[in-house]
């Protein structure tokens, strides 16, 4: 029941750092819940464990984490996505 949790929650925290910064993640639920994921342990990584903790994730840092990983991302899939003139 924790995985689940932890799905749920994940899902959610990359839902509203998508929300947050108005941009769509690749991927739809799948992408929510793995920007969850990777955002929760870089913002653990780099703020810490601090603040409510809900399913096995402290939120803000998680938080935090989402949308930082959203931004590198997005401007990864810019540069990708540009067409080149030559």
């Amino acid at each position: 029941m924790e995985f689940i949790w932890s799905l749920i929650i994940g899902g959610i925290i990359g839902w509203l750092a998508g929300l947050i910064l108005g941009r769509d993640i690749p991927g739809g639920v799948i992408g929510n819940i793995i920007a969850g994921f990777i955002g929760a342990w870089l913002g653990s990584a780099i703020l810490g464990s601090w603040g409510p903790v809900i399913g096995g994730f402290a939120i803000i840092p998680a938080l935090i984490g989402a949308i930082v990983l959203i931004l590198i991302v997005s401007f990864i899939l810019k540069k990708v996505r540009r067409p080149h003139n030559s």
